[in-house]
Parts: structure tokens; C-alpha cells; sequence
């Protein structure tokens, strides 16, 4: 294949194609697979943030009972915190307290506590520093913001009331997106340099998978090139006497009529070859094209019986005996085409009676085996050396090239029979050695009986 242009830049258009598709599967698939964990971290950050806001909230509000005073009971809730301003705060609980919610401390989260003018009253954590203080809370709405150092923080303001239900002012909690921002750069640069690693293998796959897809048809384009150059061969040569003869004939001045008829003949045995094989071309392209024949129920004994009284004539005009072991009884039926059956036994006849010398044996066997039917053709010819047995159904091969012109093979004989044979759902198998015969095995599968009775009907 890489010694034809043509293959080799569609094998490359191929992979090109398949790498291309793969990549950009992979690439969306690792777009969608990004957002995707980033929508999950962020909604479960959220998540996180509105439940510790919200257990704060219900936790503290009940306790506080002056406007802008964060009462004693709120360390215990939040042990650590430190008030911004003494008149906010009374003396402080000493350390032992139970940690209502540990999380705070855990997870970088920080808490601060902001009066009804936006005075920073009480603090719990590391509070950023941010560029732009914010006068009026959003409340209830997570917002992000970015302290003096460039770092992003999540926040949530929530409103507090007295006992008494007066505003007392605002709790706000809030926690760094470092961590969320780093697990999201660790994702970005697995994909960064899985992706080309993934493209590289999705290349070399691409390449092989573009390889096994052109060989059938590559395999297919030199048995087309092979095959046309051996039909325009066989051609040329009927043509070649023709024209030979025509030429001949054209030159004599004077021409009698036993010459005239002479000429004649020949162009008729050269016709009459070239019809055969248009006829052999064109029965093979239609078992190219329409593998499965029209099934009816067969009787292979009676073919083969007709058969062997049809070459009776030509085996005793060549002084060759042909027998046929039929065991009686038994019809042998198959489903199938009679008329291509007829024509595979014919050929394989055929074959034997050309390749068998004067006072040899051909014998035509039936018999069951398993679920299948076997058809023995065995003749005591000239056999086929081993080298050319793998070669023997090609198309227009021939093992006795010579021999064949002057019977007036095309060679296409036993590519016919074993094409009939595979349209059918059996083979021809071959047992031959050089110089002591030959024997073709038909094997044809058996239908089951109610197919058969159901075609009988039909």
C-alpha cells in the first residue's frame, strides 16, 4: 500500500480524520468534564458556607439581647474570637469551652461580626483585608470578593436580631477559594498535558485503524488489477488470431473456397471462446454482486446423474472412464439454484476429463456426513504439485497454461465452482499430489426439514 499514492494519502486522510474526530471528542469531553467538577466544587463550597452560616445564625440570634453586644454565651459557640472594640464585648469565657461548629477553624473559614453602621464589632479567624470595605451588606446573597493580597474569598451576610426581635446588626462568614482554586489548577494541568499525551496515542491508533480499514479494499483494488489485466490478456489473444487470420486472408489475391471456409472456422472457434469467457466474466460479477441464489428444494442425485450421462460422450471419445457411486434411495436434496449446481459439477467434471491422459478414471461420489453433503470428483490425472494448490480457484490461473489453450480453457472454471460453492454456504476443498491424481470435495450444508417442506410448499 505504501507504494501507491493514491492509497497512501486516503490511508493519511483517514487517520487524519479519525485522530481528528477522537480529538475532538476528547477535548469536549475534557471541557464538559472541567465544568463539571468545577460546578461541583462550587456548589458544594456554597453549600458548605450557607449551613455554617445558617447554624451561627440560629445558634447566636436568640442569645443576643442588647443592640451592637456580643454576648458571653457567642464564644461558646466560637471559641477565639476577638472583639474589635471593648464596649462590644463583655469579659471574656476562658478557654475549655465546648466548639460548636469546628469547621471554622478546620477549613480556613472566618466569621465577623458588623453593627447596623458597618462597624466591625468581633472577629473569628484569619479576616481579610479587602480593597473595598462594604458599607451595605448583601445580605443573604454569596458573593465573592478579593482582599488587599489578590486572594478571592466566598461570603455570605447574614442579618441579626435581638430577643426582642430589634435589628441588632450582621454576621457574615466567609472562606478562601485558595484550595478550590488549586484543585482546579491540579484538574486544568492534567488535562493540559494528558490531552496531547492522549491525541499522541489517538494519532498512532488512528493510523493503525485506517490501516486494517484500506487493506480489504487495497487487497480488492490489486485482485481488480490483477484480474483485468489477466481478462484483457485472454482477450488478446482470440482478438490477436482474428486479426491474424483476417490479415492473412486480406493479402491473398486469390482465395478459394476451401480457404474461405477454413478462415471461417476460425473465426468462429475464436468467437465462440470469446463468447465462453464474456459468459464466465459475467457470471462471476453476478456472483460478486448477488451472492445467495434463489433456493428451491435440489436434488443433487439427479444432477449428478445427468451430468455423468451428459460427459459420457466426451470421456469415451478421450478413452477416460467416468463412473458415478450414488447410493440409491436417497435424493440428496439441498436448498440451492439448480442451474448453478449443474454448472459446478460440470466444471469440476470438466476439469478432471482436461486433466486426466488416455486411460484414466474419473469417478462422481455422493454421500452425507454429519449435517452436511459431500460431492467427490477423483480422477488419476496429472495432479497438482503443492506450490500451485493455494492458487487453484484464482481467477484465470492455470497450473498446465499449454495444455489449456489447446482444450480451450480459460482457466475461470474452478473460480466459478468454488464461487457457486461459497453462494451456496459450502467449499471445495483439494487433495492432490503431482503425478497421481486429484480429488475435489464438495461440502454443502444440510437445511433442516422443515425448511425444506416449507420451500416444498412454496
Amino acid at each position: 500500500m505504501k507504494n501507491n499514492l493514491a492509497f497512501l494519502r486516503t490511508q493519511q486522510r483517514l487517520a487524519a480524520l479519525y485522530a481528528g474526530t477522537t480529538g475532538l471528542i476528547l477535548l469536549v469531553f475534557g471541557l464538559g468534564f472541567y465544568r463539571a467538577i468545577a460546578h461541583d466544587q462550587w456548589q458544594s463550597l456554597n453549600r458548605k458556607l450557607v449551613t455554617i452560616a445558617g447554624t451561627l445564625h440560629d445558634g447566636i440570634e436568640p442569645a443576643l439581647a442588647e443592640v451592637g453586644q456580643v454576648e458571653p454565651v457567642v464564644e461558646h459557640f466560637l471559641p477565639g474570637m476577638v472583639c474589635v472594640t471593648s464596649q462590644s464585648c463583655d469579659t471574656a469565657i476562658a478557654s475549655g469551652q465546648r466548639h460548636i461548629v469546628g469547621m471554622v477553624e478546620q477549613e480556613n473559614y472566618y466569621v465577623r461580626f458588623i453593627a447596623l453602621t458597618g462597624e466591625s464589632l468581633a472577629t473569628v479567624g484569619q479576616v481579610p483585608d479587602y480593597r473595598q470595605s462594604l458599607d451595605l451588606p448583601l445580605l443573604e446573597q454569596i458573593q465573592t470578593r478579593i482582599d488587599t493580597d489578590g486572594i478571592a474569598y466566598r461570603e455570605i451576610t447574614l442579618s441579626l436580631k435581638t430577643n426582642d426581635q430589634r435589628p441588632w446588626g450582621y454576621i457574615q462568614v466567609g472562606r478562601s477559594l485558595v484550595e478550590y482554586e488549586t484543585v482546579l489548577h491540579h484538574l486544568r494541568w492534567q488535562l493540559v498535558l494528558g490531552l496531547p499525551t492522549v491525541m499522541v496515542l489517538a494519532l498512532a491508533a488512528s493510523w493503525w485503524l485506517s490501516n486494517l480499514a484500506m487493506a480489504p479494499a487495497y487487497r480488492g483494488y490489486l485482485q481488480i488489477q490483477q484480474f483485468t489485466a489477466d481478462a484483457a490478456h485472454e482477450l488478446r489473444t482470440p482478438l490477436t488470431v482474428i486479426r491474424s487470420t483476417i490479415d492473412f486472408t486480406l493479402g491473398e489475391p486469390q482465395l478459394t473456397e476451401a480457404d474461405s471456409r477454413q478462415t471461417l472456422k476460425i473465426i468462429e472457434r475464436q468467437n465462440n471462446r470469446l463468447a465462453h469467457l464474456v459468459q464466465d466474466l459475467l457470471l462471476l460479477s453476478r456472483l460478486d454482486l448477488e451472492p445467495m441464489p434463489l433456493q428451491q428444494p435440489c436434488s443433487l442425485a439427479i444432477i449428478a446423474t445427468d451430468l455423468i450421462e451428459e460427459f459420457s460422450a466426451m470421456a469415451i471419445a478421450a478413452n477416460l472412464t467416468l463412473l458415478a457411486e450414488i447410493p440409491p434411495n436417497d435424493p440428496f436434496e439441498i436448498l440451492g439454484n439448480e442451474e448453478q449446481l449443474y454448472r459446478l459439477l460440470a466444471n469440476l467434471i470438466a476439469n478432471a476429463i482436461q486433466y486426466t491422459p488416455t486411460g484414466g478414471k474419473i469417478t462422481l461420489t455422493l454421500r452425507r456426513q454429519s449435517r452436511e453433503i459431500l460431492v467427490e470428483v477423483t480422477d488419476t490425472g496429472v495432479g497438482i504439485p503443492l506450490a500451485d494448490q493455494k492458487y487453484i480457484f484464482d481467477r484465470f490461473y492455470r497450473v498446465h497454461a499449454d495444455r489449456a489453450i489447446h482444450t480451450g480453457g480459460t482457466g475461470l472454471g474452478l473460480a466459478i465452482a468454488q464461487a457457486i460453492a461459497r453462494a451456496h454456504q459450502g467449499d471445495i476443498h483439494l487433495i492432490s499430489r503431482s503425478g497421481q491424481g486429484s480429488t475435489f470435495t464438495l461440502h454443502l450444508p444440510l437445511p433442516r426439514r422443515k425448511t425444506i417442506l416449507e420451500n416444498h410448499n412454496t
